[in-house]
């Protein structure tokens, strides 16, 4: 699955179109086809800052990847999981935790179309640039791992809200952080919005060029 820029997770704009005829999973063991890692293994820079705030306790990382977030919860006291549509992906994952003797950290390769969260059962759930370009029901996804918060737990999404600076390939998935709220519907009475931000970050381009992301931030907390 599709994630964050310093480590793991990419979107359209960053890697060829998807190839027709295949499936999500086909699509994305291809696109981790090879020796080499994908991504960096570093955890997305605005994920850590939002998170360090919150006390540590069970957390699960949606389109994990090479498990880069969910490494970085273990090492900060988290029961983190990551869960990949990629088998490759998260077979890497499972190797890093291994080498790092990250015990706290578990990965599981999993269709989230199909998954469904134990209700109230976790603290903790992240998507970072969880965009992509084949077919992905986001905010089916997104509102049922919501599901699987308990009270006082947090969703964070960080997301792409538009393009690269150098780039015009504007996709319908890439809206601010106030729309995604809107987007998801969650009740209001039972989730407090702590932060609804688009926030720029500097970017270098694929020739070189110096720009900037939009990166769409929330974070939701369940009241109850």
């Amino acid at each position: 699955m599709t994630h964050q820029h310093q480590h793991q997770h990419s979107t359209a704009h960053d890697h060829a179109p998807a190839e027709p005829g295949l499936s999500p999973a086909e699509h994305w063991e291809q696109r981790y086809a090879g020796d080499d890692r994908v991504w960096s293994g570093r955890v997305n820079a605005t994920l850590a800052v939002v998170v360090g705030g919150f006390a540590p306790g069970t957390s699960i990382d949606l389109g994990c990847g090479e498990g880069g977030d969910v490494l970085w919860l273990a090492e900060h006291g988290w029961q983190a999981t990551g869960l990949d549509i990629s088998e490759t992906a998260v077979g890497r994952a499972r190797t890093e935790a291994a080498a790092r003797g990250l015990h706290g950290a578990t990965f599981t390769a999993a269709d989230l179309s199909a998954w469904q969260p134990e209700p109230a059962s976790t603290d903790l759930v992240t998507a970072s640039f969880f965009q992509s370009d084949v077919e992905l029901d986001r905010r089916a996804i997104l509102r049922r791992a919501a599901s699987g918060l308990r009270e006082g737990g947090h969703l964070v999404v960080i997301s792409h809200a538009a393009p690269p600076s150098w780039a015009d390939d504007h996709r319908g998935d890439m809206v601010g952080a106030s729309e995604q709220v809107k987007q998801l519907a969650l009740p209001a009475e039972d989730w407090a919005t702590e932060v609804a931000e688009d926030r720029r970050r500097p970017a270098t381009g694929p020739n070189g060029e110096h720009g900037e992301h939009l990166d769409a931030v929330v974070v939701l907390r369940r009241r109850r």
